[in-house]
């Protein structure tokens, strides 16, 4: 009961736009790793959901400046939680009779409708794959952000990108390695020298993304520690670390 109204509280004190972005980048990444990327490159293989994974890290990290690793941690569950939801809701649609308004072309209509089904329905081994693939490396980032930034103790740019930076590349490589191993490597062959180069350039590509957009994630966290957006979250946490010490 602790846990819900902890909750409860820090839903009510995030910007309700955050938390949206969030959950939809977590969903929408997951559905564009469905297409691979072609690199021409055999040792490499890359998804598109490199092009709204750097999304969910930078609402992380915009989540641990202001409200701390636990309660960033919090929201990635929650946000994990409603994506399983939604994998539900679309393997249900994938069953129910009836065809897609894209595979209306002649003579190939139930090939691209069982192949729409199929993509929407999704593999248990992905989501198993991606679901504790981003469940651990959300937590390695928010608390490595939060770990760098008490030694900086510094509140600029600077510190704000080094730590972010830092935490993203680490925490990105970790979740892309782990769904290589749990995935790729067991159900589609891979190499360990696939795993690594795609988890070592899918790190790289969305850490560029981060530094690219990194300056707006600082500007939302200055904006909501000078609006004072939260308060009511953080002193409860205050108080709640200080009755238990």
């Amino acid at each position: 009961m602790k846990f819900f109204k902890e909750l409860k509280l820090l839903l009510n004190n995030v910007p309700s736009l955050i938390v949206s972005l969030f959950i939809i980048s977590v969903i929408g990444m997951n559905i564009l790793a469905n297409k691979s990327i072609n690199t021409n490159l055999e040792w490499l293989a890359l998804d598109c959901g490199i092009l709204l994974s750097w999304l969910a890290f930078l609402s992380m990290d915009i989540l641990t400046k202001r409200y701390g690793p636990k309660a960033a941690t919090m929201i990635s569950i929650v946000a994990l939680g409603i994506n399983l939801l939604i994998a539900l809701v679309f393997f249900i649609a994938s069953i129910i009779p009836g065809v897609w308004s894209g595979s209306f072309v002649e003579g190939s209509e139930q090939v691209i409708n069982d192949a729409f089904d199929s993509t929407f329905k999704g593999t248990w081994y992905i989501l198993l794959g991606s679901s504790i693939a981003f469940a651990v490396s959300a937590i390695i980032n928010n608390f490595m952000n939060y770990g760098i930034g008490k030694l900086l103790k510094k509140n600029n740019f600077l510190s704000f990108a080094l730590r972010s930076y830092v935490s993203t590349f680490i925490a990105q490589f970790i979740d892309n390695m782990l769904f290589a191993l749990i995935v790729s490597k067991i159900f589609f062959g891979w190499t360990m020298l696939q795993c690594v180069m795609c988890s070592l350039f899918g790190a790289i590509m969305e850490l560029l993304f981060e530094i690219v957009f990194s300056p707006i994630g600082y500007r939302i966290s200055k904006k909501l520690e000078q609006d004072k957006i939260g308060e009511q979250y953080l002193n409860y946490i205050e108080g709640k670390n200080e009755s238990s010490n």
